[in-house]
């Protein structure tokens, strides 16, 4: 008794009677490339009853399209007792020497991803804030060491710390800050002078520039340039087992290399302040004068009553606090690369964002301190 075939496929296809089902026709990528086809011949197909035999000697072409449709029925394992030629035979040899995977199942729509990254993300944060402590509490008991015993401080490695993260980075704080000061200035200009009141550049510039600008337009530099160049090359240590060996030596980590880089930070981050506030309210003045015609005698000569000195400490304070957070977040991460490359990379890159953005939010703080503070 023959099987019912599918609109696209000759019922000629699959043939059962008396427990015998043949294949008939072609059963090659010809026949199986017409629209629907290949639905139809599974369908037949999944109509034979188990148990029967199969018989594939009256297929016209059979090539290895047409065998991968069967092996596949067949779960990979040709039935007890099919009947086959030679070339058929050893068409299906070969696809048991080369077996398929199993598709892997559709995966499942989880409900809980984002509670659960957003827990991983916490618990992440909470181990970062962890180190970052006992780095700190570390970096004090080192601190103190060098204070009790100041002949014996790493005075080289400091000195060498303030010349990369300060003397080389002025260059580009500088270009910087001058940027920044000339673009401020001539967007203030624009809305200032629309109410004739050009000669409050001065407070503006000023007070932006010194309290909040500066600071942190420097402690953005120099944690993509001095904060990243320390991660590196704590991590290139770490890669090439330099930490491992000063500890089979005896010599502190702490004391060699995140003291000297914490304490040339916190030095040079307030004279980077100084100079990239200088070039900002530089750039401004020039642009102020271009724009509003405000001679550079009389903006320098309102410069120090506008800007006052609690700005200027406010800035230093900050100055000193963004130069301790980058270095203890480039060498948190810097301690924390894997001995391999791909680590290196991405811990680089993580101290980076992770250093900014701690800047951005130690200076949220400080607004809202200072602000209840009435300063």
């Amino acid at each position: 008794m023959a099987l019912p075939a599918s609109s696209a496929v000759s019922s000629l296809s699959v043939s059962c009677a008396d427990g015998v089902c043949r294949l008939l026709g072609d059963w090659n990528v010809q026949a199986l490339s017409a629209r629907k086809v290949v639905l139809g011949r599974r369908s037949e197909l999944g109509a034979v009853k188990p148990g029967n035999v199969w018989n594939l000697l009256d297929i016209g072409h059979l090539d290895a399209v047409g065998a991968q449709l069967l092996w596949q029925f067949w779960d990979q394992k040709i039935p007890a007792d099919t009947q086959l030629n030679d070339g058929q035979k050893a068409l299906f040899d070969v696809l048991a020497e080369h077996p398929i995977a199993a598709p892997l199942p559709a995966p499942s729509r989880d409900w809980l991803g984002w509670p659960r990254s957003v827990g991983f993300g916490l618990f992440v944060a909470m181990e970062h804030a962890r180190d970052l402590l006992i780095l700190l509490g570390g970096l004090l008991f080192n601190f103190a060491q060098m204070v009790a015993r100041p002949l014996r401080g790493p005075w080289r490695e400091i000195s060498a710390q303030i010349f990369r993260t300060g003397a080389q980075a002025l260059g580009i704080t500088a270009l910087v800050g001058f940027l920044i000061g000339i673009v401020l200035s001539y967007l203030s200009a624009q809305q200032l002078a629309v109410f004739g009141a050009g000669q409050f550049i001065v407070k503006l510039l000023g007070v932006a520039i010194v309290r909040e600008l500066g600071p942190v337009l420097a402690a953005i530099l120099v944690a993509g340039r001095s904060g990243s160049s320390i991660t590196a090359q704590i991590g290139v240590m770490r890669v090439t087992q330099e930490l491992d060996a000063m500890e089979v030596m005896g010599i502190s980590q702490g004391q060699r290399l995140i003291l000297p880089r914490v304490i040339a930070l916190s030095l040079t981050m307030p004279l980077l302040v100084l100079w990239t506030d200088a070039a900002a309210l530089l750039g401004g003045m020039l642009a102020a004068k271009f724009q509003l015609g405000l001679t550079v005698e009389w903006f320098a000569g309102r410069l120090p009553d506008a800007i006052g000195i609690t700005n200027f400490w406010i800035g230093m304070v900050k100055g000193v606090t963004f130069g301790i957070w980058v270095g203890l977040v480039a060498c948190l991460f810097g301690l924390r690369i894997e001995p391999n490359t791909e680590s290196l990379g991405r811990g680089t890159t993580e101290s980076v964002v992770t250093a900014i953005t701690g800047v951005m939010l130690i200076d949220a703080v400080y607004a809202v301190v200072f602000n209840q503070m009435g300063i």
